[in-house]
């Protein structure tokens, strides 16, 4: 053996390490050692000096880092789900899954049951036209409804009148009265039903989640919603084909209902933030000025419109089934939202783009090529295919519509927003299926599937290429300069009151900053901290 290793008070046999004040050279410098004083003191809080500044705080928001292998560009990839963690949020996720499943077995049963008592397409068609008008009249005036009232109650009320339609549905069924009339009829009730409750519900979201979450919550809700617009039409098309399959159609949507109704029943009291509006005429025009006003709302809107009125061939489903595949209803009514689906599983990227404007509008182009392509193949196979691609292309412009929609406009102008909104995604492909209908009884399958398609790809390239503010639009630099805006008026605000002078002007304070974080300004979940 060697001879004994000196003992030191700092020497360790287990480790062979010494303490971290053993320094036997005196090389390191102290812990407090700071010459060019850039070290900040373990004490050291940035927002509470900000407070004792009189500064407002910084809300930090912790981005992702940028994927660096293979697996963590897939998870960035996938779909986003922060959302989840907020209960209202989940639990309106959960029902508006479960009742779209049934409003989609609605939806299938009630132009396939016209369909056979007349064998028409121009019937069917005029069920989209039964449905267009109320969602337009009940649309516009029930967005001016929810910038008036609690929404929570609006949209409760109106799901209720939805219901109970569903439930009429089913009795006429049960009691084979067979009139297409009756069927137009309840048809336009249940239009009107919906479309107040979309305008409440559109504008319930940016209230409960958090901005920067908007996007992600957008793609989970049209994600689910595909979803549940797979499974309907499949389950439709087996339900229908049974005997007594529309009143087994219509009772499954009265019973998945429920879950809808429950969700909007446990969230919070939701009333408008802002200055009161008092529901009219008056209001509804306001919200249209706003959005001429707005190039970028205004094309939004109208890229969307000619793809839902010029690119939507549902109304012709029921036609090519019978005499053109020989079945596959299911299939045709449910591709897209399967590719909507797929898409929606991979969408982790949709959050990230800025150019959001470009986005939505290459998006539409790709929806009308996909369906244009579609309406030339003679095989269902590669239909269904084609489908699910223009499928995916409208998940992306879905989002990106209704992200622009939601984040663009004021709190106290949501409702509206969400009100024109309806009428557009709801009415428009109704008035698609007119424009479907007619088309075919006028001229060949093909053109009346296909040709308006390419017209579309004409019009929204020509137009988003003519409106510069909408291709030009990035969302990042439109919230700084609005979150800008809102500093500057609520600084200006704090000065008056400091004065003693805050007059008017300095009212419109607090409703910029609920603007700015709208979900601070909710309410708990009843039952939630």
């Amino acid at each position: 053996m060697g001879r004994p290793r000196p003992a030191h008070p700092s020497y360790s046999p287990a480790g062979h390490r010494t303490s971290d004040s053993y320094d036997p050279a005196g090389l390191r410098a102290p812990d407090s050692y700071d010459p060019a004083g850039l070290r900040a003191p373990d004490s050291y809080d940035p927002a509470a000096r900000r407070r004792a500044e009189g500064r407002a705080p910084v809300t930090v928001i912790n981005k992702p880092k940028s994927p660096t292998g293979i697996a963590a560009r897939i998870r960035s990839a996938a779909v986003d789900t922060r959302p989840l963690a907020i209960p209202a949020y989940r639990r309106v996720l959960i029902g508006q899954g479960a009742s779209l499943i049934g409003t989609m077995l609605t939806e299938v049963a009630v132009p396939v049951q016209i369909y056979s008592m007349t064998h028409s397409s121009m019937y069917v068609g005029l069920a989209g036209l039964a449905g267009f008008v109320p969602i337009v009249v009940f649309g516009l005036y029930g967005g001016a409804i929810a910038d008036a009232v609690d929404r929570r109650l609006l949209s409760l009320c109106s799901s209720l009148v939805t219901w109970a339609v569903t439930f009429l549905l089913l009795v006429q069924t049960l009691l084979g009265i067979g009139s297409e009339v009756l069927l137009l009829v309840l048809v336009a009730v249940q239009g009107a039903a919906f479309a107040t409750s979309s305008s409440a519900r559109g504008a319930i979201i940016p209230r409960i989640v958090p901005r920067e979450l908007v996007p992600a919550a957008n793609t989970l809700q049209f994600t689910v919603s595909n979803f549940g617009q797979i499974l309907g039409p499949l389950i439709a098309g087996i339900l229908v084909a049974l005997p007594h399959g529309f009143a087994y159609a219509y009772g499954a949507d009265v019973l998945l209902f429920t879950a809808s109704l429950y969700a909007t029943f446990r969230l919070p009291s939701i009333k408008p933030a802002g200055k009161a509006v008092k529901a009219g005429a008056r209001a509804v025009f306001e919200g249209l000025r706003f959005i001429g006003g707005n190039p970028v709302l205004l094309m939004s809107f109208a890229v969307d419109i000619a793809a839902m009125v010029l690119a939507m061939p549902k109304a012709l489903f029921p036609q090519a089934a019978a005499t053109q595949f020989h079945g596959g209803i299911g299939l045709l009514y449910s591709a897209v939202a399967i590719g909507s689906l797929l898409a929606g599983l991979c969408s982790g990227w949709i959050s990230r783009v800025r150019r959001q404007g470009v986005a939505l509008a290459l998006a539409v182009v790709g929806w009308a090529v996909f369906i244009s392509l579609a309406g030339f193949t003679r095989a269902l196979w590669l239909t269904v295919a084609l489908l699910m691609l223009a499928g995916a292309a409208d998940l992306v412009s879905s989002v990106y519509r209704q992200t622009i929609l939601q984040t663009y406009a004021p709190d106290e102008m949501r409702g509206r927003m969400q009100g024109v909104f309806t009428v557009v995604v709801a009415g428009g492909p109704r008035l698609g299926d007119l424009r479907a209908g007619a088309m075919a009884a006028a001229m060949t399958f093909s053109i009346a599937w296909s040709g308006s398609a390419m017209l579309c790809i004409v019009l929204v390239l020509v137009g988003s290429l003519a409106v510069r503010p909408f291709w030009r639009y990035d969302a990042h630099a439109a919230h700084e300069g609005q979150a800008t805006d809102q500093a500057q008026t609520q600084a200006q605000a704090q000065a008056q009151a400091a004065d003693g002078t805050l007059g008017p002007d300095g009212a419109h304070a607090a409703p910029a900053a609920a603007h700015a974080a709208p979900a601070a300004q909710s309410p708990a979940p009843r039952g939630e901290p």
